[in-house]
């Protein structure tokens, strides 16, 4: 008996497997509904491999098979060769880039007979092991700044092979790895910049030419250096944890833009830029000369970045115009309200929303989606895959899948607490941080919350070669969660 429990079978986490099975097999439903026509498909040909409803579910077999060979595969087999997946895999995607053909401008897909692979899926699981391995080892500190650049050397490299397929989407998918820097002790500088980006490039391209009442200036950039200004007096607050310099920065901020305000409101019209930029100055001045008092070393970087701040907001009107290709600019002003495109890169979107709303509180039905079936939403069964759920499943049945994609994540995370080593947990917040984004974003862009990047939705969108990755990154895990115990033991 005590052979039997020393199994794999026994060791293995059911919950997290039971999950996995039921959003494949919904996914796979949903796949049958997206693809379904009233004329020239029966139930019976849901498995003909010909379609593809059957091919899904060649793929989501062949899934299986392989995860039950990985999970014979010992944690220490996955350690060891974690460079030489990384490296291999990244050969292959830049070769990919030179061999591979034209399919709706990405340079992404290997043909093999009748099937495609796109590689960059499978080098989301080599930078999660590499990344892991490298973490895990014993004399790695988040804190050295050497071990830090490295981590997002690891990070940006097939991020950057991936921009050069022309696949954009995929590659943002590895901001996600920067959660897992975070949970083991990155500063949270990391993040708040990232976030405060965003806000900047939002804000400043909605109310660019936004007339800021009767002053001679737009709402947009204005709104953006008092953001910085806040953004970085908190960081004085709440990273620094230095409230005199707090203090002294924000009476100092919020009395002179306001006394601004009023004078040139009431007063003397002039440009209230200006004194937002001067301001600006003198944080950054205050902050250096705390430093050369001897002072919080941290100051320096809030000083820089507010410097970075400022550049980067100016530079986004420049990428906007000059960098984005036209189909990207226009994803972009449509989903910021800046125009309306109904026919062109507003359509998908505009579409799914009219499917999803259709559904109602319950649904039509299965099979019973008139938007999807007449193929109004183009993408219906790879990215945009969630509105055929809301159209036939309505709003109880479109929250019952996210349901269990957040139990799915949260059950993710638990595993990854629990491992006794930074390796195991590494690993496990790469996945979950993985399935989170690809969750939340393709989500928000089927219902227009966030830009139609084209990553798809893990284990419903159609396509092979992402629910085969998607697989090797859970199966993986699951058996390194296994072997933990064993560890402990030695």
């Amino acid at each position: 008996m005590e052979q039997k429990r020393g199994s794999i079978f026994w060791k293995i986490d059911w919950w997290t497997l039971l999950l996995y099975a039921s959003l494949a097999f919904m996914g796979w439903l949903a796949i049958c509904g997206a693809s379904y026509s009233y004329v020239e498909t029966g139930y019976l040909e849901f498995l003909d491999p010909g379609e593809r409803t059957g091919k899904q579910a060649m793929w989501m077999g062949v899934s299986m098979l392989f995860g039950a060979f990985l999970l014979c595969i010992k944690t220490h087999t996955y350690r060891n060769l974690s460079w030489l997946i990384y490296i291999a895999t990244l050969i292959l995607c830049i070769i990919t880039i030179f061999i591979s053909k034209d399919i709706k401008g990405s340079h992404s897909w290997i043909s093999i007979g009748s099937f495609s692979i796109q590689p960059a899926e499978f080098m989301k699981f080599a930078t999660a092991l590499t990344l892991a391995a490298f973490i895990g080892r014993r004399e790695f500190n988040i804190s050295d700044n050497m071990d830090l650049a490295k981590c997002i050397g690891l990070i940006m490299l097939p991020m950057t092979i991936i921009v050069g397929q022309k696949e954009t989407g995929s590659a943002l998918v590895y901001f996600a790895f920067f959660l897992v820097l975070y949970r083991e002790g990155m500063t949270g500088l990391f993040l708040l910049m990232g976030v405060s980006a965003v806000v900047y490039f939002v804000v400043g391209i909605k109310y660019g030419q936004v007339d800021f009442e009767s002053l001679p200036i737009k709402i947009g950039p204005y709104a953006v250096t008092v953001l910085i200004q806040m953004f970085s007096i908190a960081m004085v607050k709440f990273w620094c944890k230095h409230d005199r310099t707090f203090i002294t920065l924000l009476i100092v901020n919020a009395a002179v833009t306001l006394l601004s305000y009023w004078t040139a409101v009431y007063l003397i019209e002039f440009n209230i830029m200006y004194t937002q930029y001067l301001l600006l100055v003198f944080n950054i001045c205050y902050l250096l000369i705390r430093i050369r008092l001897g002072k919080e070393q941290k100051n320096l970087w809030i000083a820089l970045y507010i410097v970075g701040a400022v550049v980067f907001f100016h530079s986004c009107s420049y990428v906007m115009q000059n960098v984005l290709k036209q189909h990207q600019r226009v994803r972009i002003e449509v989903l910021l309200g800046l125009t309306e495109d109904l026919a062109g890169a507003g359509y998908n979107v505009h579409q799914s929303k009219i499917a999803i709303g259709s559904g109602g509180l319950t649904g039509k039905g299965f099979l019973n989606g008139t938007q999807t079936k007449l193929d109004y939403v183009p993408e219906q069964d790879t990215d945009f895959i969630f509105c055929t759920i809301g159209e036939e499943q309505g709003f109880m049945g479109a929250t019952f899948v996210m349901i269990i994609f957040v139990m799915f994540i949260l059950r993710l995370m638990a595993l990854a607490e629990r491992q006794d080593d930074r390796f195991g947990r590494a690993f496990g917040y790469s996945l979950a941080s993985i399935f989170f984004f690809h969750f939340a974003i393709n989500i928000g862009m089927v219902i227009g919350i966030t830009p139609v990047i084209g990553i798809p939705l893990p284990f419903f969108s159609y396509g092979g070669s992402s629910f085969l990755g998607f697989s090797i990154l859970l199966f993986t895990f699951l058996r390194i969660d296994a072997d933990r115990e064993q560890k402990s033991r030695a």
